[in-house]
């Protein structure tokens, strides 16, 4: 489904040239539970970024779903990443002035979903993630684990087959931490693919498969 091959990335930081990714490959399959583990600079984010196809390698091939990508244009990339991938992040960014509501039907309104379409779709979310009763809130007016809830349902409201969570409890206490990581896993179990990188070892030790990350390159895989 997914595949990195020699998949470089620099950046030019005070004049010097950084290498946040070095020669990465790697083949996430359809299904699959993965987490990405490492130090912070370690490249994890910038890996994440260019599998949900927000950047670009300035070197190497990938592949989504047997399609290459790296030579799309900018308009082909933002219809296949809406088409094909929901993104979690661990400050939410969330609209502060839309409702739950709103934020969760924005990709829809932004896809031109039909109206009577978009309302089946946010009718199934609020009910599945637990938001009837706070679908008329603004984001200040809700819980961290709420808003959390909110970007989950914003990010399968266009029936994406992958989802990337960069740090999707870091910004939650434990106990709330843990019942996102529950409504995350549920994708998994309804065979959604799964990315998450964590820094912590317990949320990564949840995941069927680990990468660790270090300088910019993939120091260990491992499965089980």
């Amino acid at each position: 489904m997914i595949r990195l091959a020699g998949i470089a990335r620099t950046f030019l930081v005070g004049g010097e040239e950084v290498h946040a990714l070095r020669e990465v490959n790697l083949a996430i399959t359809r299904g699959e539970y993965l987490s990405i583990m490492g130090p912070s600079g370690s490249g994890k984010s910038t890996l994440l970024n260019i599998i949900g196809l927000l950047d670009r390698p300035n070197a190497g091939i990938y592949e989504l779903d047997g399609g290459r990508v790296t030579a799309l244009s900018d308009d082909e990339l933002a219809r296949m990443r809406r088409e094909k991938i929901g993104f979690v992040f661990q400050f939410f960014h969330l609209v502060p002035r839309l409702t739950a509501m709103q934020n969760i039907e924005l990709p829809m309104v932004l896809a031109g979903v039909d109206p009577a379409e978009r309302r089946n779709r946010l009718v199934r979310l609020l009910a599945e993630y637990g938001l009837e009763e706070r679908a008329g809130h603004r984001p200040d007016q809700l819980s961290g684990g709420q808003c959390q809830r909110v970007a989950i349902a914003r990010a399968m409201s266009m029936g994406p087959t992958v989802i990337l969570a960069d740090e999707p409890t870091g910004n939650l206490d434990r106990h709330t931490g843990q019942e996102v990581l529950g409504v995350l896993e549920r994708v998994h179990h309804n065979g959604g693919t799964l990315v998450i990188v964590t820094h912590d070892p317990e949320i990564g030790a949840r995941s069927q498969r680990r990468l660790r990350m270090q300088d910019g390159a993939i120091v260990s895989d491992e499965k089980g």
